[in-house]
């Protein structure tokens, strides 16, 4: 079981990102998946999730209107499009998922700078 992480960068506030995360080694459309960060200094939070099939959906009250989670199964991805970032989504992004019969599984994480 892998999950891996790109997209993460340098962006000014303001701007926009779209995180991937890309699974093996699972049935991805068994599973909701989730995205968590963890600001520097700060412990890990749950930032969005969405459900198997894709049609149910929560976040974070931080980060409401201005993130979308979704997915594509036929890839197995899940992606996090952030927009109107602000210095305070400055975070390293996990992608996450946790399941009876493979656990929980964290990918590697991936960079979010938001500064001017």
């Amino acid at each position: 079981v892998q999950l891996v992480e790109s997209g993460g960068g340098l962006v000014q506030p303001g701007g926009s990102l779209r995180l991937s995360c890309t699974a093996s080694g699972f049935y991805f459309s068994s599973y909701e998946m989730t995205w968590y960060r963890q600001p520097p200094g700060k412990e890990r939070e749950l930032v969005a999730g969405i459900s198997g099939p894709g049609y149910n959906t929560n976040y974070a009250d931080s980060v409401k209107g201005r993130f979308t989670i979704s997915r594509d199964n036929a890839k197995k991805t899940v992606y996090l499009q952030m927009n109107s970032l602000k210095p305070e989504d400055t975070a390293v992004y996990y992608c996450n998922v946790v399941g009876s019969r493979i656990g929980r599984v964290w990918g590697q994480g991936t960079q979010v700078t938001v500064s001017a």
